[in-house]
């Protein structure tokens, strides 16, 4: 008479642990992928942020002193006026409020930035053709691991 060994199916506990340990390093190895690409997402965001605002506003800028007929604000070369540019014929008002640039009273930089260090000087000579020198810095509200984006910005605009 023969006896019959009874297998039955299933896992031994070699297999299991084996099995936990590889699924473990899977999900460590996708956790490190998700981690990159949401701070990558954090970095571009911030930048482009930074980058869209400066190119409007510096167009903006370039727009509304160029067609002036005269500068009020500062009012004479050398002079600085710090956080306010005033501009006649068409009345424009550029000043800084709670981190906004505005135009009027019309924030012209987006929800993600925050303007600090304004200042507008007048350049050039009496008599002579008006330029604005403007310096302002833009620093990106979202925080990425190495802090806030921040430039600064100086440029140098003529009226026509």
């Amino acid at each position: 008479m023969r006896k019959t060994v009874n297998c039955q199916p299933g896992f031994s506990l070699v297999e299991i642990i084996l099995y936990i340990a590889l699924v473990s390093i899977f999900i460590l190895v996708l956790t490190d992928i998700f981690s990159a690409i949401l701070n990558t997402k954090t970095e571009s965001e911030a930048t482009s942020a930074v980058e869209q605002d400066s190119r409007f506003i510096l167009a903006r800028l370039n727009y509304d002193i160029y067609r002036a007929n005269s500068i009020t604000n500062p009012a004479s070369p050398g002079q600085t006026s710090i956080g306010t540019l005033t501009i006649a014929s068409p009345s424009l008002t550029y000043s800084l409020s709670n981190d906004n640039l505005t135009l009027n009273g019309t924030n012209i930089n987006s929800s993600e930035t925050i303007i600090s260090n304004l200042s507008f000087k007048k350049m050039g000579n009496l008599g002579g053709r008006e330029t604005i020198t403007v310096t302002f810095t833009i620093t990106s509200k979202t925080q990425r691991p190495s802090g806030p984006e921040t430039k600064t910005f100086t440029t140098t605009i003529g009226k026509r």
